[in-house]
């Protein structure tokens, strides 16, 4: 590799950490700011977009730092389990097939099933709480989940009509 091409992957991994802390706040300010008792589908719109821009790896950083920040104003730590899984199984359906729509399931699914059971045993653990079933949680975090993943969807389809996301993408590479 010369040194130009090192320069170029630099540049190109210091915009993609820069974005990841971006997408990270974004989502912190607006589950903040925008406050839906027991439910976060901001979280999950941020995701979708991370997923799809940034891919599985970073957008999965940018919503553990956010769950982090979460918990650190209050939240329990829900506030991570219910975001990680999401962008990274949406964000790897991407990556194989460039379909859109199809972020929305991976986000679903990895935060509305995998998500939620994974906050199970971390609640009983740390906040002692007496839930009899590992499936307990899936009502609570699959609606916000589809909400959030729907109006990211959304976004994602006005940019890329627009041109918009191509640019953003290639941009990144």
């Amino acid at each position: 590799m010369n040194i130009t091409e090192k320069k170029v992957s630099r540049k190109n991994s210091t915009r993609m950490l820069v974005l990841t802390a971006m997408f990270a706040c974004l989502a912190f300010v607006l589950n903040t700011f925008v406050y839906f008792p027991s439910m976060a589908p901001f979280q999950h719109f941020v995701n979708v977009l991370s997923a799809v821009i940034l891919g599985p790896w970073y957008g999965g950083v940018s919503a553990l730092i956010c769950g982090i920040m979460r918990i650190l104003s209050g939240r329990t730590i829900q506030a991570v389990t219910g975001a990680i899984f999401g962008p990274i199984i949406g964000g790897l359906i991407y990556k194989k097939t460039k379909n859109i729509y199809l972020v929305f399931i991976g986000e679903v699914i990895g935060t509305g099933l995998f998500g939620a059971m994974a906050s199970y045993p971390l609640m009983r653990l740390f906040y002692g709480l007496d839930v009899q079933s590992p499936f307990y949680y899936i009502p609570f975090y699959t609606p916000s989940a589809v909400v959030g993943a729907a109006m990211g969807v959304a976004v994602l389809l006005i940019l890329k009509r627009s041109g918009v996301l191509n640019r953003m993408v290639n941009e990144l590479k």
